[in-house]
């Protein structure tokens, strides 16, 4: 299985550097990653004949700061794409960042208030300018980051969704998409921050439950009146109907009629609209078009008008007493004039409710009808869906695939403009007369007095939607393009499938002739703490990845991260997990450094299989089952199982075992300390790389020192040789059924671990004779010499260990332990045998219910097996 002839420039074959005692990350981690950018391990060549494999990273908001879900997802990444590499495919992990728009201009604005200046005050021109020198001094600081954790990506190719190419990519789409007629302008209700006093998007909205009133209020008199319920009732002032559902015989002789609208002056129509649902509330609605969604819809369908009362600061318009009022405290004012005009007939408060906030400054959002830019997204989502059906792209885990198509076929149109300074702006000029000229990035933009461009800027996810094939050179024909487009997988959270994940499907297939992005989604979940809580600064339960790398080592992170990974699953981190991690990271040093203090070797060729031990046929069998194991769960993305799967065959078969049985090898020495040698150095060369694209640091730095090669990064992967010894893995299997069996007898009778006691083994019928020394050295037993007497005799396997306890323990104190823990065990086994035969209870039961008992009964049984061979092991007196 060592397939690799690389030499490392510094040393020969033969050569080990002494490793340290102790491993310390500090000391390796920050070198390495440069060594490994300096030799060009990471970048791509879009000329060489290899397959490609290609991943764009998601790219980080240019304000963001490395957090445990970058480093979840960073890892995942890395461990794919180290993996493809080392298999011998030309690899390109796609970095960049995005511009951020609204964050950005947030975090810039907030330094100009500091020096007592708004935007407003430098003028558009001056205020970009800015944002371009704070992203060259403060932004970015993630990249730094990416290293500290080992990310592999391209640093020569990385890109910034502002960039000059990539600006030139959004001018050539939204051009063509105009041209198309997919891209149009429309007065439609959006999401709208009062604070940033910009649209944003559905994944910018934030919700949570808010205390807020529920206020029912009487409109119109007499038998002609209809109650409403509202938790915003400043908004009634752009009432311009109610609506009930057609059939409802309690509102049916109004329907068509009109009623007076509190407070106004006003009357408003009452409409019959199937959107209504007769069983909520009262079974009427208020009608305000101009600042609900679905009002809107409502105003469209009976040609409603649409009457603003609100600025674009929240601030109340409509004339009257309340013009000028705060949206609250017009909310406040009107519900007290309501009450002062007998309207109001009930009030909830507080009356707990979901409110949508800003995610950037956390105000309460406010839908406003507004003229927007937006996507015709019909024919672009139809693609979209239709890309998955046909089996062309492949949702990973595929039980995601519902939540897909429901998003895609029912995708409203796309508000794609955002009243902010920084960002693409939208390529559209509007001349004296009424001209409207969109402009693509090689023509002309008209000139002459009365000619303006708009004045808005793109949507951040308009220019990240295009993200795996501008990052490559589009809308030229590149190289790069060429041999990496589409994407093999793209990994991201199940959280921004909808968003982010359908763009990319919309545009890219679009732009790229019906060609999808990338082959796979591989969704997963979003990192949680150990109690499966959401992590946030306001619970007091986030963490800074940094710290724990600091303290762990970014190895013990990234282990961590991908012992969690199940597919489209959440996953939980607590910081004893990262301990955990570090111990294992720790373990493997103490493991590879004892095999080099040891000769263990990789040179020379495997001795034959008949030159071997059984314990060396056992590893090497199981390594191979290991090797088979670990590609199968890459391929299925299954990180957690790969990563359990290493770490039990390392920490329980190598170094428990393997290594402890090589130590009685070792001290006999010849041909067979020689063999084993050689066995183990190729178990820890293979395990290492096995390892390698989850724990790139002290796997680099150990299987360096193991092999004299110039880096794991570029060494071949493990392959399954075929090799297999059932024979040989039955016969390890015996031993330590035997070892474990008088460990735990030895722990029952209170031994010390250390504690040597006599004993005679009689091995005879099994084929553990040529392990004697081995299981004697495992279990400290030393030889029966003159004048043994067994006190004590296990039958186990088909061997028996016969003990000589005189003197080592208290016999009638360990009896009378053993016979209450015997007494207890056949307790449970008559309850849970009683439950059993009782068919009554059978008949009733859950299965869950049955089954459990089932086990309970199982292990009682075991339990009484095993005190009783124990009582009988006991010396008599």
């Amino acid at each position: 299985m060592t397939e690799n002839s690389q030499q490392r420039p510094d040393s020969g074959p033969n050569s080990h550097p002494e490793l340290p005692t102790q491993y310390a990350p500090a000391d390796v981690e920050g070198q390495l990653y440069e060594r490994w950018v300096e030799r060009g391990y990471f970048e791509a060549d879009e000329n060489s004949g290899k397959e490609p494999y290609t991943i764009v990273i998601p790219p980080p908001n240019v304000t963001g700061s490395l957090h445990l879900g970058h480093a979840f997802e960073h890892t995942i990444i890395d461990a794919l794409t180290r993996r493809k590499r080392m298999q011998g495919y030309e690899t390109l992990w796609q970095p960049g960042m995005d511009h951020a728009g609204i964050a950005t201009q947030n975090v810039v604005e907030r330094e100009l208030a500091k020096e007592g200046v708004s935007r407003h005050d430098l003028g558009r021109e001056a205020f970009v300018e800015r944002v371009w020198q704070w992203k060259a001094g403060s932004g970015g600081q993630i990249s730094g980051q990416m290293r500290r954790l080992g990310d592999g990506v391209a640093w020569n190719r990385e890109r910034f969704t502002m960039d000059e190419g990539l600006s030139k990519a959004v001018q050539t789409i939204f051009k063509k998409l105009y041209d198309d007629e997919l891209i149009y302008r429309a007065e439609r209700i959006i999401n709208w921050c009062p604070r940033c006093l910009t649209a944003i998007s559905d994944i910018e909205v934030e919700y949570q439950d808010d205390d807020g009133e529920l206020v029912s209020i009487r409109y119109g008199e007499g038998d002609e009146s209809i109650v409403v319920a509202t938790t915003r009732a400043e908004t009634m002032l752009g009432d311009t109907a109610v609506a009930v559902h057609p059939d409802d015989e309690r509102y049916r002789h109004l329907i068509g009629t009109e009623i007076e609208l509190p407070l106004t002056g006003r009357r408003i129509p009452v409409v019959a609209d199937e959107h209504v649902d007769p069983e909520f509330g009262t079974g009427a609605v208020k009608v305000t078009p101009a600042h609900d969604p679905n009002d809107f819809e409502i105003g469209q369908r009976h040609g409603l008008p649409s009457l603003t009362v609100m600025d674009e600061h929240a601030v109340i318009t409509a004339h009257g007493p309340f013009q000028g009022l705060d949206r609250l405290e017009a909310r406040s004012a009107i519900v007290g004039a309501l009450r002062a005009d007998g309207r109001i007939v009930a009030e909830k408060r507080p009356y707990v409710h979901s409110v949508g906030h800003c995610s950037r400054c956390k105000t309460t959002i406010e839908p406003r009808l507004s003229m927007q830019w937006w996507v015709k997204v019909g024919p672009l989502a139809k693609a979209a869906g239709d890309a998955v059906r046909d089996g062309r792209v492949k949702i990973h885990p595929e039980d995601m695939a519902k939540r897909y198509f429901d998003w895609v076929d029912n995708l409203h149109d796309w508000c794609i403009s955002r009243q902010l300074w920084w960002g693409h702006r939208i390529p559209v000029w509007y001349g004296p007369n009424g001209e409207v000229v969109c402009v693509g990035p090689d023509e002309r933009p008209p000139s002459g007095e009365g000619w303006h461009q708009d004045s808005d800027v793109l949507d951040t996810w308009f220019s990240s939607g295009l993200w795996p094939f501008s990052t490559l050179g589009w809308p030229e024909d590149t190289g790069s393009l060429r041999k990496f487009y589409p994407n093999s997988v793209l990994v991201t959270g199940y959280d921004i499938l909808f968003f982010w994940v359908a763009r990319m499907m919309m545009f890219g297939l679009y732009a790229m002739d019906g060609t999808p992005p990338f082959h796979t989604i591989a969704l997963h979940g979003m990192v949680r703490d150990q109690l499966g809580k959401k992590m946030s600064k306001s619970f007091g339960n986030a963490v800074n990845p940094l710290d724990w790398m600091d303290q762990y080592g970014s190895d013990a992170v990234r282990f961590t991260l991908a012992r969690g990974a199940n597919p489209g699953v959440d996953v939980p981190i607590g910081e004893d997990w990262v301990q955990a991690s570090r111990n294992f990271a720790n373990k493997i040093w103490n493991a590879t450094r004892f095999a080099l203090m040891n000769g263990a070797t990789v040179e020379g060729e495997l001795p034959a299989a008949e030159r071997l031990s059984a314990a060396d046929r056992w590893i090497l069998s199981r390594l191979n089952t290991v090797v088979a194991e670990v590609d199968a769960y890459y391929e299925d993305y299954q990180f957690a199982k790969l990563s359990d799967v290493l770490y039990h065959f390392a920490w329980d078969e190598v170094f428990d075992w393997y290594v402890e049985l090589s130590k009685t090898t070792f001290a006999r020495g010849g041909e067979a300390a020689d063999a084993s040698r050689r066995v183990l150095g190729e178990v820890l060369d293979v395990m290492l790389r096995l390892l390698h694209p989850v724990v790139p640091f002290v796997t680099e730095k150990l299987w360096t020192a193991l092999t004299g090669r110039e880096s794991v990064v570029i060494a071949d992967w493990p392959r399954d040789s075929g090799f297999r010894d059932a024979a040989a893995e039955q016969e390890i299997t015996t031993l330590q059924q035997v070892v474990t069996e008088v460990r735990r007898f030895r722990a029952d009778q209170g031994l010390q671990p250390g504690q040597k006691v006599p004993a005679r083994l009689d091995l005879s019928g099994t084929p553990l004779a040529a392990h004697e020394d081995a299981m004697r050295s495992l279990l400290r037993l030393q030889p029966a010499g003159e004048g043994f007497t067994a006190t004590a005799s296990l039958p186990v396997a088909g061997a028996t260990v016969a003990l000589d306890l005189s003197g080592a323990i208290d016999v009638e104190a360990e009896r009378k332990r053993l016979a209450k823990d015997l007494a207890a065990a056949e307790k449970d086994k008559a309850q849970t045998t009683a439950k059993l035969n009782n068919e009554a209870f059978l008949a009733k039961a859950p299965d869950h219910v049955v089954e459990k008992i089932r086990q309970r009964q199982t292990t009682a049984d075991a339990d009484i097996a095993r005190i009783t061979a124990q009582l009988a092991a006991l010396p008599q007196g």
